[in-house]
């Protein structure tokens, strides 16, 4: 599969087929899991993210990740944002540091939201709110690559639209990945589109084509309704 930059790569499938363990896999997230074993490679780049020379925080800062659920820190709405670039050392002052907070709560739609609001507890954010700031705290660190997986299936309809206009302008400068069981929403949002059914990956195409006349026959009795 090539995940191309600046499109956003849709990979749907049943509940149990792959799509976040392979997601989680783009980051290196399952090497939190004991007993996880990979084979094969996955190059950023030109490099294999697996090597044993990678740098893990740089590689998950170039590679951010947008949960199924919303999870800010039981912070306040800026110091969710300058956890980042604090850690990693990326604000040579505070005046830097704000810019870089204000320039990502924009990108993220939110700053005319919460821009009176940045000294109270980001949990006090609706959770469509809540799940932009988990997007505009991946933005704060400069990512390559976003990952999102079921990133709208705990928002409302309208949060839903809001954040599906954003992946929409984000790929102008971002590589975006999403997982999604909505397949309305992939056809939506995406350029490419990936079929994983039981742990394989069945298709890979363009998310027109994907939909319209898909190459394998499962891949159409998927989509049909015949199979899922």
């Amino acid at each position: 599969m090539d995940i191309l930059p600046q499109r956003v790569t849709a990979l749907i499938g049943p509940s149990g087929c792959g799509k976040s363990t392979f997601l989680r896999c783009l980051n290196r997230m399952n090497d939190t899991i004991p007993g996880t074993i990979v084979e094969g490679e996955i190059l950023l780049k030109g490099q294999n993210i697996y090597a044993p020379d990678i740098d893990l925080p740089e590689l998950r800062r170039r590679v951010g990740m947008v949960f199924q659920k919303p999870n800010p820190f039981p912070q306040s709405v800026y110091d969710n944002l300058a956890f980042g670039p604090r850690v990693l050392g990326m604000a040579e002052n505070a005046a830097r540091l704000d810019e870089m907070i204000v320039h990502s709560l924009e990108q993220a739609g939110l700053w005319e939201e919460v821009r009176d609001r940045l000294k109270e507890d980001a949990l006090g954010l609706s959770l469509g709110q809540q799940q932009r700031l988990c997007l505009a705290r991946v933005l704060a660190v400069k990512p390559e690559v976003i990952l999102m997986d079921e990133p709208a299936s705990a928002l409302d309809p309208i949060a839903t639209l809001r954040l599906e206009e954003l992946i929409a302008e984000l790929k102008e400068q971002y590589t975006i990945v999403i997982v999604t069981h909505n397949m309305q929403q992939a056809a939506r949002v995406s350029d490419y589109t990936g079929l994983f059914w039981l742990g394989e990956l069945i298709e890979f195409s363009p998310t027109e084509i994907m939909f319209t006349r898909p190459k394998e026959q499962l891949s159409e009795d998927y989509i049909t309704g015949r199979l899922g």
